[in-house]
């Protein structure tokens, strides 16, 4: 049976539409599900899936999107019913003299009169107005919502630039302000080193590892994957230098970003010669020729940045980046491979991990393919069909249209897993998992099944198949990372102890 309901103006933001999507399709019977608000690419999805009608066609960015594609009328009025009590106002009854959640950001300023950031996450149509109310209030942003123009990123940035005052994003989904994690963020201690990262699962990968070699951070700053190219000019990242080089609890910067806009790689490094403080600047995929002339300590890789910036912070780092344990066992799994697996595949969740993992692995082998490659010849045409070494980041949009990004619901990686396991070529999958805020309470927990499911596969066919992960999170995330680790361990998995060691790895079971 399939159904699809318009209901006009009825607003809800996309995480809480996300994880009800997923609750929905997860039902036995469901065969299919989209919950969201009718934006374009939505209502394409509609289409894609043969949920779309005319009046979803027809629908306005306003208005929300119910389609269900069920087994039978029973299932779909089970799925309905579901819908309907989870999207239900939770109204409780106010006691005297209890604040009333704001509406507005003008309410929420009346009631919070000490307030100096917000978090933004509205439909990218709504974002920069609502991001100009805040900044017009003396309010510092953190924009995590997407579909920003660029022309309106520009115009707020130099808004918050006049003002004195961050804007971090458009799409930011990572920052830890004063040590207060916002949005999908590592808990670390507290420390000396202040972190401005133009990509998220990149400033949690240096602040994870920070806190791993003894160090702690002060601050960390997402600007916004865009910050750095041409038309904005990394005004924010510029803004944040100079912030953190005033920050009395700031004694060392680090720098973390894709390679920038040629012209605004200059305006960064003409600011980092003024900073009175050591700074650490890692561009993964970087031209080395950019260190001369500079006094900056660059490096090119996430985990060395971690481990230069603690040892410039004073503190002598004793963790070594490779595990012996997990190379050893490498070498011995290495001849457990047929001569036919010779090829990897990355499933990731966190783009930048991907992005690092790409960095590293091309020195050892050709023609890799990944869907965040910026080399010509390493862009993946067909992210369902393919074949080789290739690396894919599931939390690109051409994956989660309609659906939770996978470090909140890593379920959605489960069949990648197993299409992967199919492959009589295949010798190594490497995954990522991230711990901390914003991240799913147990993804190590809902994946190691389906390990166990993929090596019966591969072994019903005669062939062994062997796992390296990485936990990007640390002993004081809410997820507990002993526990994560230990399930991963005991299942036969490599586990490294840095996202460019499990490239590592691979490349010695491999290469």
């Amino acid at each position: 049976m399939k159904k699809t309901i318009i209901r006009p103006n009825a607003y809800y933001d996309s995480v809480t539409l996300m994880s009800l999507t997923n609750k929905i399709i997860s039902l036995d019977g469901v065969n299919e599900a989209v919950i969201s608000m009718a934006t374009k690419m939505n209502k394409e999805l509609l289409k894609n899936v043969f949920l779309s009608t005319e009046e979803s066609d027809n629908a306005d960015n306003n208005d929300l999107i119910i389609a269900i594609n069920s087994e039978n009328e029973d299932t779909y009025n089970e799925a309905i019913n579901l819908v309907e009590e989870l999207l239900k106002p939770k109204n409780k009854k106010k006691n005297k003299g209890e604040i009333k959640s704001p509406k507005t950001i003008s309410e929420a300023m009346l009631q919070m009169n000490d307030a100096n950031l917000a978090i933004i996450s509205v439909p990218g149509q709504y974002a920069a107005r609502e991001a100009r109310k805040a900044l017009e209030n003396g309010l510092n942003v953190m924009l995590f919502s997407d579909n920003v123009s660029l022309e309106h990123e520009r115009k707020l940035k130099e808004m918050g630039r006049d003002k004195g005052l961050l804007v971090m994003g458009p799409d930011c989904g990572t920052a830890s302000i004063n040590n207060v994690g916002l949005c999908f963020s590592n808990k670390v201690r507290k420390g000396n080193i202040g972190i401005i990262g133009a990509s998220g699962t990149g400033l949690q990968e240096v602040m994870v590892q920070i806190h791993r070699l003894g160090g702690g951070v002060s601050q960390a700053i997402g600007t916004g994957g865009r910050d750095l190219k041409e038309e904005i000019g990394g005004i924010m990242m510029i803004e944040s230098l100079k912030a953190l080089n005033e920050d009395e609890d700031t004694q060392v910067i680090v720098l973390v970003s894709k390679p920038p806009a040629e012209s605004v790689e200059k305006k960064i490094l003409d600011e980092v010669s003024l900073v009175n403080k050591p700074v650490v600047i890692c561009f993964l995929d970087g031209n080395k020729e950019e260190e001369k002339g500079s006094n900056a300590k660059f490096v090119y890789g996430l985990y060395s940045a971690a481990k230069e910036a603690v040892e410039l912070s004073g503190i002598k780092t004793e963790e070594k980046e490779s595990n012996e344990e997990s190379f050893t066992e490498a070498k011995k799994l290495k001849g457990t491979l047929n001569k036919e697996q010779k090829h990897f595949r990355g499933l990731f969740c966190g783009g930048t991990l991907c992005a690092e993992a790409l960095s590293v692995l091309r020195d050892n082998f050709d023609n890799i393919k990944s869907n965040v490659a910026k080399r010509k010849n390493e862009k993946l045409e067909n992210i369902r069909a393919y074949s080789g070494n290739v690396l894919l980041d599931l939390g690109e949009d051409e994956f989660t249209v309609g659906k939770p990004h996978p470090m909140i619901e890593p379920s959605l990686r489960l069949e990648n897993i197993l299409k992967e396991a199919k492959d009589e070529t295949v010798g190594v999958i490497l995954l990522d998992f991230e711990l901390g805020y914003g991240s799913h309470d147990s993804s190590v927990g809902v994946t190691v099944d389906t390990i166990r499911q993929a090596r019966e596969i591969a072994d019903k066919n005669g062939r062994k198949l062997i796992f390296v992960a990485y936990i990007c999170g640390t002993d004081m995330d809410k997820q507990n990372y002993e526990i994560e680790r230990s399930i991963l361990k005991e299942s036969g998995v490599l586990i490294a102890n840095s996202n460019t060691e499990a490239a590592k790895l691979v490349t010695a079971i491999l290469s």
